[in-house]
């Protein structure tokens, strides 16, 4: 309590005593009982209000004397306490500001004090490492397992994930005395989870993640979906796959990275027929352009049906360029050069970029002319860099003399001797005096 405080109570006490001597000066209160105590010989009587207030007085009176002999310690302990606070402020205005070993050093300081000791020392850690002084991380964060567990913990979950150990993460975060985990270390178990190929048990935690709003919605919405997808392409095989399925949430069902996920894993484990029958729902569902590729690049076979699906989409896609080049691939794939090569013309016109120009230099590759087939690569590779393509030039055969393979001997003979030279006389001239030759 402030000394003005207590002055004040001090003086209320005062009035109050006079006040309650007053009312217990009158000869009724007798009636309320009398106390005798003997002390030395003497018998001393009283009312039992007049003692009750003398207890109450003698109370006060040594709670104002304790007060007033404690307060210069009190004073100290305020003055020590706002020094440290000063400190705190300072150190994290100086690590935010880049000044590391200032930072660690009021940090350190303002670290003795125990109410603010762990922000403290999570502070001076990450100053440290900032500066790359492991042996002080080492320091700050002995010191921190001694104040605050839970603190500690976050920071070893952190600095693990850093380290891609995320199974050393969920340990440290597993430890009992820090149970239940605060919103923060909910969300760095989840990450390690997801890291440590457990997916399914992360994907388990997004309602406490939800609740506890640790994340924004539309992050939460992502990490949904990653761990969906992950969950899917983790599944073991064919009956975990279908359970996990089954499991996830109808929304996600159409998005692209789950059925993309659902699709790679089925095919994976020789389960073709679903992966392309959830690809088609999807995409019948909500269009997209990478479901489309990865439906025409699925190494499956149902080649025609996949190419009469293929072609219905393109009388409500007409420029898809994905959906065209997937008409390339599945037609070249059937040994339909002439149609692949046109498809593959159109979808690079459409802007489908390298992957149309590497297939189409594949269909040239199949039909037997590698000069095309190179410019096709050459274009791939400028469409990678960011520069424009170069229109196909069909190469032109330079013309030769070519000799019949079965010319006899006699005429190779002729063919190889030069011509005779003819001899001119004067007389084989013209009516102009020019030789006849």
């Amino acid at each position: 309590m402030k000394p003005i405080q207590s002055v004040v109570v001090l003086l209320l006490a005062v009035v109050l005593g006079v006040v309650a001597a007053q009312w217990l000066g009158t000869e009724s209160l007798r009636q309320y009982g009398e106390v005798i105590y003997r002390a030395g010989g003497n018998d001393y009587r009283s009312t039992v209000p007049q003692v009750a207030l003398m207890v109450l007085v003698g109370l006060l009176v040594l709670w104002l004397l304790w007060s007033l002999v404690a307060s210069p310690f009190r004073a100290w302990g305020r003055y020590r306490r706002k020094q440290g606070r000063a400190r705190l402020i300072e150190g994290m205005q100086a690590h935010e500001y880049g000044h590391w070993q200032r930072a660690e050093k009021l940090l350190g300081t303002a670290a003795e004090d125990e109410e603010v000791s762990a922000v403290a020392y999570v502070t001076a850690i990450r100053s440290a490492e900032a500066r790359g002084d492991q042996a002080a991380v080492d320091q700050y964060l002995q010191r921190l397992s001694t104040t605050d567990a839970t603190a500690y913990a976050l920071m070893q979950a952190e600095r693990l994930l850093q380290q891609e150990r995320p199974v050393d993460a969920i340990n440290a975060l597993d430890a009992p005395g820090i149970q239940p985990l605060p919103p923060r270390g909910l969300w760095l178990r989840t990450e390690a989870l997801a890291r440590a190929d457990r997916a399914h048990e992360a994907y388990g935690q997004l309602g406490a993640l939800r609740k506890q709003k640790v994340l924004p919605d539309e992050a939460v919405a992502e990490l949904e979906v990653r761990l969906a997808a992950q969950s899917l392409l983790e599944a073991s095989d064919v009956n975990a796959l279908a359970a996990q399925w089954e499991a996830t949430p109808k929304a996600l069902r159409s998005d692209p990275d789950v059925v993309s996920a659902y699709a790679l894993r089925a095919v994976a484990l020789d389960w073709d027929e679903p992966a392309l029958l959830n690809l088609e729902q999807a995409l019948d569902t909500r269009w997209d352009e990478s479901l489309v590729t990865l439906y025409g690049q699925m190494p499956v076979e149902k080649l025609a049906t996949r190419q009469a699906n293929l072609q219905r989409w393109l009388g409500q896609q007409p420029s898809s360029p994905a959906l065209l080049l997937a008409l390339g691939r599945i037609a070249a794939r059937q040994g339909e050069h002439v149609q692949a090569e046109d498809y593959l013309h159109r979808a690079i016109a459409a802007g489908a970029g390298s992957p149309a120009w590497e297939a189409l230099g594949e269909v040239f590759t199949a039909r037997g002319e590698p000069a095309l087939a190179a410019q096709c690569y050459i274009n791939a590779l400028r469409q990678q860099r960011g520069e424009d393509s170069v229109v196909l030039a069909r190469p032109v055969a330079p013309l030769a003399a070519v000799v019949p393979e079965r010319a006899t001997v006699e005429e190779q003979s002729l063919m190889s001797e030069p011509l005779p030279v003819r001899d001119i006389s004067r007389d084989e001239r013209d009516e102009y005096g020019n030789p006849i030759r």
